[in-house]
């Protein structure tokens, strides 16, 4: 009969849950506050780094939890700067998250799930089928490690998160938001909300409730798309999300936020390059304040889509610019790498 460990992950216990822990076991309640600030402010990845607790103290840790640190097992470097890791969970499940340098940020791009269930067509990730989501330790332990990262190769600090890696957020909701607040507690990284997006194909019953739970990043929009007919041939969640039910939910966003939203947008050859599909993004943009974010296309395979021509993006750029959308071309980062937007695939080799 094998055994089980049957300790405990100690970063999904709460402060006073910690608190009572200690109490419980005859130590001082301030006790609860060192280890709560070695686990999340210190981002310790085992009990001996906590110092400044005794050995038995420590000891005493070990006998009764654990702690479920991911570890980058492989890190690859492009030849842009662009760094992906392959991150190793503590079941063994893979996830990967990239370090995206640039003249004035450095953002970290996070994983939300192992793999992802919304079958984007377009998308290496939706090729590995959701099979969990990520804890709220596991997604914070992924910034950490670009943090370091950041700080080591590039002797700077991290700037921006954005969870647009692997997986749908929104289906994760209470695992990101609990992150989030870690990120931003001043007990935590204390980075600003306003550094954070949080992006979503279009699960509109969620954005919502973003919007009523008050949250403070920023909301990007996967569209691709303006059209019903050509979303749904590409991203079946516009079958049960259409973009009439899209547009109410980001109104409701923009009426309680008052923070724009930002549309993510591929153009691919002979699927949404015509005028048609760019005026139909004029119009759903102009729905509420926007801005368009227009996606070199980074290719999975020798298949159906293909990076549309200049001309046509230019077409994009001039209708959306007259009309006063601000608009920019998003040149992707680490394609050498399978680090680009869509290539996250669990493709990682050591270098």
């Amino acid at each position: 009969m094998v055994e089980t460990d049957s300790r405990r992950d100690i970063r999904k216990l709460k402060a006073e849950e910690l608190k009572e822990f200690f109490v419980q076991h005859g130590e001082k309640a301030f006790r609860a506050q060192q280890v709560y600030d070695w686990l999340w402010n210190k981002s310790a990845k085992n009990f001996d780094q906590m110092t400044n607790l005794s050995v038995g103290l420590r000891d005493m840790l070990k006998a009764h939890f654990v702690i479920n640190h991911i570890k980058v097992d492989h890190m690859q470097r492009s030849t842009d700067g662009t760094i992906k890791n392959a991150v190793t969970l503590h079941d063994g499940m893979v996830v990967e998250s990239v370090l995206i340098p640039a003249e004035k940020r450095i953002t970290a791009c996070v994983s939300s799930q192992v793999g992802c269930s919304l079958a984007c067509k377009f998308c290496a990730t939706a090729r590995l089928k959701r099979q969990r989501n990520l804890s709220p330790d596991e997604i914070y332990d992924q910034v950490v490690a670009i943090k370091e990262q950041s700080e080591l190769f590039f002797g700077r600090p991290l700037t921006n998160i954005v969870f647009m890696g692997m997986g749908e957020p929104l289906l994760n909701y209470a695992n990101v938001i609990s992150a989030i607040e870690k990120i931003t507690s001043q007990k935590g990284l204390n980075m600003a909300s306003k550094r954070i997006t949080v992006s979503t194909v279009g699960v509109a019953k969620m954005i919502v409730k973003m919007a009523d739970d008050g949250v403070k990043f920023n909301l990007a929009v996967s569209l691709h798309a303006a059209l019903d007919k050509t979303r749904s041939s590409i991203m079946p969640i516009n079958d049960t999300n259409p973009l009439s039910e899209l547009a109410e939910a980001l109104k409701y966003w923009y009426h309680k936020t008052k923070r724009k939203v930002t549309y993510e947008y591929v153009v691919w050859k002979g699927i949404n390059d015509s005028e048609e599909h760019a005026r139909a993004l004029l119009k759903f943009a102009q729905i509420i304040p926007s801005k368009v974010n227009l996606i070199e296309y980074n290719p999975i395979d020798d298949g159906e889509f293909q990076q549309a021509s200049e001309e046509s993006i230019r077409m994009y750029m001039d209708l959306l610019e007259r009309h006063g959308i601000t608009t920019r071309v998003r040149k992707s980062r680490g394609k050498d790498i399978d680090a680009a937007c869509g290539q996250l695939a669990n493709k990682n080799e050591k270098v």
